[in-house]
């Protein structure tokens, strides 16, 4: 049996904002980036949580009756899969030949999710999942995922999982995905702009230090997009001095992680938007795990093990005549059956 080959592939870390509320033009800077790293021979680009359009920073600054303004423009503006605008996004993957993992606001129905997607070099749409619960004051604006969304795609760069901010705080979910052999990670943030100096746990030191522990405990490269908010974006946002407090300019902390926890790549300032931009071997992955694989020979499993329900949680279920009885069979497709049937 001839030995393993590992790929080798140039990657990067979007660290940027969007075009606050606006769809088309969020749409615009992400395929202008995916242009911009084409060039500089990624092959892999990794963009923020809700990036498409923004993060709702507003649900951490004032009462929710205020924010009510912002509704409306959000939910208009928030992406829906299988739509042309995501169209854009798996076209523009096939034109420059690049490997996409982007985080967006996603509409279905009349709801929200926090919404991830995998799209590859041939524009194919691989994954959608949703954020397994969103945190804290989020959950005013999204609706849940269900297990289904603890996915690993086994890709020809490797083996790719994808979770969102605070899902890194959530030692089940980890394991699940560590379990699934997981070998790129796309551990995708909001920017670092909230409550700085008075809520340690929301800042760049406790979060990125999540992202480098996950790549240590899952044995992965680990790309940690993060969001910046700009001087537009906190104008629109913050009515009074104590609100731009409350939500700084910049807060960007984007940064790639090794195996071994070593970070990888340049850095960038935290007001400064651009790449991280690194080169990764695969193969560092069995000297990391050759001293501890949690899911693997480092594991206990007469001790602890992970129930893990991968049924997608549809809203509705209906029945229908089968013969003598009756079957089941959900009312709405799932996202990833959505982005299958997009690839097609």
């Amino acid at each position: 049996m001839p030995a393993l080959q590992h790929p080798k592939l140039r990657v990067a870390a979007v660290q940027a904002a969007p075009e606050f509320l606006d769809l088309e033009a969020t749409i615009d800077k992400a395929i202008a980036y995916m242009e911009t790293a084409a060039g500089q021979g990624v092959q892999f680009i990794a963009f923020p949580e809700t990036w498409i359009p923004g993060y709702p920073w507003w649900i951490w600054l004032a009462a929710p009756a205020i924010g009510m303004q912002y509704v409306q423009r959000y939910f208009d503006n928030s992406l829906a899969v299988g739509s042309p605008e995501f169209q854009r996004l798996c076209d523009a993957a096939r034109k420059h030949g690049l490997w996409l993992a982007i985080g967006y606001s996603e509409r279905a129905g009349g709801s929200l999710y926090m919404g991830q997607a995998l799209i590859d070099n041939t524009g194919t749409a691989l994954l959608t999942r949703r954020k397994l619960r969103p945190t804290h004051v989020e959950r005013s604006v999204f609706g849940d995922g269900d297990g289904s969304d603890l996915a690993v795609m086994t890709t020809p760069v490797g083996n790719v999982g994808m979770l969102n901010c605070w899902e890194h705080l959530q030692p089940l979910s980890k394991y699940a995905m560590y379990a699934q052999n997981e070998q790129i990670h796309v551990a995708s943030w909001p920017s670092f702009s909230l409550y700085r100096g008075g809520a340690y746990a929301l800042g760049p030191e406790v979060n990125n230090a999540a992202s480098r522990i996950y790549a240590v405990e899952g044995g992965c490269f680990v790309l940690a997009p993060c969001a910046t908010v700009s001087a537009r974006m906190q104008e629109m946002l913050c009515g009074d001095d104590m609100q731009r407090q409350f939500l700084l300019q910049g807060g960007g902390f984007a940064r790639i992680y090794a195996p071994d926890g070593q970070e990888l790549g340049n850095r960038l300032g935290e007001t400064e938007e651009g790449l991280v931009v690194a080169d990764i071997d695969l193969g560092m992955i069995a000297l990391a795990k050759a001293a501890a694989d949690p899911a693997g020979h480092y594991a206990r499993p007469d001790a602890t093990r992970l129930l893990l329900n991968k049924t997608p949680g549809a809203r509705v279920v209906s029945q229908v005549p089968d013969g003598p009885g009756f079957r089941e069979v959900p009312a709405a497709v799932s996202p990833a059956a959505v982005a299958a049937a997009v690839a097609e």
